[in-house]
């Protein structure tokens, strides 16, 4: 039978399971004189904790530690036991976040080592095999907890990689994961990107700041891309997320098929991606608001890398910089056969989330008197505090309220390279409104 030795190792090695019990024991030997120096990081944790485990949660709280046999250290593997001391899961300790451990793996017993590290970039990677082809050379690799990778995403553009983390648990094992990613995807660069949060701690010890080059030479200005055959710029270096708003390729392209001979209103335009698909799709105009120069700037950039399309060259091209806000509700002499609404996140705490779904219900009501007979509204929403639920409850809400007859064409949620596993994950959702 296996036997399992919850005080009894040393990393790389978690749950030991033998056959064999003369090598259990020696091997057990070994490893006993080495937790004498270096114990394991143990933890227990409350029954609810272990239920949400079990059913694949990736997170575990501080207050759901209920006993912990030392001080834990940034990123050290922590391993989690049940209540009859049996293993239950392995991840990431962070000791300065109530996720104070991002779980790696939960059920059988496993090892973690630079095999291990391997056999999960591999699986993320399969798994989108086939998904893209020439035509579109930025997407997703890997999407954080529901790959595997708690906190950790790696997006492709071109031949660049940007690795994004969320939690500075990834800090120590920085060097260890970035090797197996640059064997498999030899020849790329990789840049590493960190989220606001955990920028301070970056510097010291660990000595890592946002932008930094990871592998290949220094890039010194936008990467060019492609999407379904249109060319993008991507700021991988300082832009948003990770250049590029990657998530909403399956929305763009929707919009497209939506355009013909229509003129477009993309509200909070960032970098013109919608536009330009409306664009190719046949618009007679796009009008891309946004309160940042800088973004239209890039949208102009764009339109321009994309002038070997008769239809882009053919459409008017506006650019409006002010708060979409208050343009939508003082502009209504302005009508529309298409407007977009792809605001930033308005709620990134649950504290903001009512104040949250007011807003997109003004958004809406805002929107809607802007469209003409027959205009569509495409309103979408990456505010995980805010479910689907809430938000389309909103917009629809605001459609009634209009007193316009209206058909709702259909919504959408995440694409298969931004996959969400668990209810925290799941922040993105759209919503298609003919009136």
């Amino acid at each position: 039978m296996p036997v399992h030795r919850r005080k009894r190792s040393s990393v790389p090695f978690v749950v030991d399971e033998f056959d064999d019990s003369r090598n259990s024991f020696c091997l057990n030997a070994k490893k006993e004189l080495a937790d004498r120096v270096s114990p394991r990081l143990r933890l227990r944790v409350t029954a609810a904790a272990e239920s949400i485990l079990r059913s694949g949660h990736p997170w575990l709280f501080a207050e759901s530690v209920r006993e912990q046999n030392r001080d834990g250290q940034l990123g050290e593997l922590a391993v989690i036991y049940d209540r009859r001391d049996h293993f239950l899961a392995i991840g990431l300790f962070d000791p300065l976040s109530p996720i104070r451990v991002r779980i790696l793996h939960a059920g059988a017993a496993t090892t973690i080592d630079s095999r291990w590290w391997t056999t999960r970039l591999d699986q993320a990677l399969d798994r989108r095999e086939g998904w893209f082809d020439e035509h579109t050379t930025g997407f997703r690799w890997i999407n954080g907890e529901s790959d595997g990778w708690p906190g950790l995403v790696l997006d492709r553009y071109a031949d660049t990689l940007a690795l994004k983390l969320y939690t500075a648990a990834w800090f120590p094992r920085l060097n260890e994961i970035s090797g197996p990613i640059t064997k498999r995807l030899a020849g790329r660069l990789l840049v590493l990107r960190l989220s606001r949060n955990i920028r301070s701690l970056a510097r010291d010890p660990f000595h890592f700041q946002d932008g930094q080059m990871l592998h290949g030479s220094k890039i010194t200005g936008p990467i060019v891309f492609q999407e379904s055959g249109l060319r993008f710029e991507a700021d991988v270096l300082r832009g948003q997320k990770t250049g590029f708003f990657l998530d909403q390729r399956e929305n763009r392209r929707l919009v497209e098929t939506l355009s013909k001979d229509r003129d477009v209103l993309n509200a909070f335009s960032f970098s013109g991606g919608f536009s330009l698909y409306a664009a190719r799709g046949g618009a007679r105009s796009v009008t891309d608001l946004d309160l940042s120069a800088h973004a239209l700037e890039a949208a102009r950039r764009n339109f321009k890398l994309n002038e070997d399309f008769p239809q882009v060259i053919h459409c008017r091209h506006e650019l409006i910089q002010a708060d979409a806000f208050a343009w939508l509700g003082k502009s209504l002499l302005r009508k529309f056969d298409l407007v977009i609404l792809d605001p930033p996140s308005l709620a990134k705490r649950e504290s903001e989330r009512a104040g949250a779904i007011r807003a997109y219900r003004k958004l809406a009501q805002s929107a809607i008197e802007h469209l003409r007979s027959g205009g569509i509204l495409v309103a979408a929403s990456c505010s995980a505090h805010v479910s689907a639920e809430e938000f389309f409850g909103a917009v629809r809400e605001a459609a009634r309220k209009s007193g316009r007859q209206f058909a709702e064409l259909q919504t959408t949620g995440h694409p298969l390279d931004h996959p969400a596993t668990f209810p925290e994950a799941q922040y993105l959702k759209c919503v298609y409104l003919r009136f």
